[in-house]
């Protein structure tokens, strides 16, 4: 940091960049412009700042992703990439504008008062992009579902007994139905088609993901991931997508902030008030473990399923998942005897098995 001079702040969009540079010392940041947000223009705008060891420079996350991040760094400019919900702001500033942005960027740069955010690899990055692929599709999906129920409630039509729904036997069900009106059976057709096409989607990349768990480079972590209870597929791959290198955190505190698992807190004077969690952290990642919480209200056990993913696994990790087992499903029967939902309490385990896995 001896060798900076230059403290750039970027304001990026999608087509321009406007850029304000804060010099070492106390005076005030100066706004340099726009620039084509192009790697050309990037590579002229660095040339004509001076060399790169000259140079750090910062810009908010967001929809454009990392390509600038590492455009820059691999011109040998030093550079972050800022959290957007952590970048302070002055009480009762109203006014927002790329070039205050950028000035704003360059001074809290210079004065180290920004928070940087983890940019993954471009392998994490693809293996991340698969997941969220991943959810959006269950999303379309479960929405197709509802508009479905939705037209046959309208109709007066009920599954018959014992076709559990969107099994194969009521899938079938669906198949045998058919309307008067003209109408009605196109519409139910759409209805149906859009179903299957959504499910085919999840389905094609649900394979991909395996083909990821079981052959990618991050493969060794997420089997062990699986070997513990309530870790599928999904949510191993899901969990190393997001999180990445797990060693980057330096304390289980820092992993549960970052999962946004951390109870809320309003301490003033000898009051100390907590209360639901802040939900300001990874919502991917605080999703997953609490679905995967939920595994520990039942007894510790390993059945067949889990039986299976612990095959080969390290006997140091087998080892923690039994103790997980029990130890997370005595602290959610123990705060449903004093009197907690049971979300409460699963939410409470997701932050225990973050702390201790």
């Amino acid at each position: 940091m001896d060798s900076i001079t230059k403290f750039v702040g970027l304001d990026v969009a999608k087509d321009t960049i406007a850029v304000a540079v804060a010099e070492r010392g106390a005076a005030p940041p100066r706004y340099l412009g726009s620039v084509p947000n192009t790697p050309e223009a990037v590579r002229k705008l660095v040339r004509r700042l001076g060399t790169p060891e000259q140079l750090a420079a910062c810009y908010e996350a967001g929809p454009t992703g990392y390509g600038l991040y590492r455009l820059l760094t691999g011109l040998g400019v030093r550079c972050i990439v800022v959290a957007p919900s952590l970048t302070p702001v002055r009480p009762g500033d109203q006014v927002k504008t790329d070039r205050r942005d950028a000035l704003r960027l360059a001074q809290l740069l210079r004065a180290g008062e920004l928070t940087p955010v983890w940019v993954p690899g471009e392998d994490d990055e693809a293996l991340r992009d698969l997941v969220r692929a991943r959810e959006s599709a269950k999303r379309d999906l479960k929405r197709a579902r509802q508009e479905l129920t939705s037209f046959l409630l309208r109709h007066g039509i009920a599954a018959p007994n014992g076709a559990k729904r969107w099994s194969r036997t009521f899938l079938r069900w669906l198949d045998t139905l058919g309307f008067a009106h003209r109408a009605t059976q196109v519409a139910f057709q759409e209805y149906l088609q859009a179903v299957h096409e959504r499910q085919a989607r999840v389905e094609r990349l649900e394979a991909e993901i395996h083909a990821m768990a079981t052959e990618g480079r991050r493969a060794p972590v997420i089997q062990a991931l699986q070997a513990l209870k309530g870790v599928r597929e999904v949510t191993a791959v899901t969990l190393v997508a997001e999180i990445g290198v797990f060693s980057r955190f330096r304390s289980p505190a820092q992993l549960m902030a970052y999962a946004g698992l951390v109870p809320r807190e309003h301490s003033s004077g000898v009051q100390t008030r907590r209360s639901g969690i802040t939900k300001t952290g990874n919502a991917h990642v605080r999703f997953v473990l609490g679905e995967a919480a939920w595994a520990y209200r039942h007894r510790p056990a390993v059945k067949a399923p889990l039986r299976s993913h612990q095959q080969g696994v390290d006997p140091d990790v087998l080892r923690i998942s039994l103790k997980a087992q029990q130890r997370l499903h005595r602290k959610y029967w123990r705060l449903l005897s004093r009197g907690k939902p049971a979300t409460v309490a699963a939410t409470a385990v997701a932050r225990a098995g973050v702390v201790h896995p």
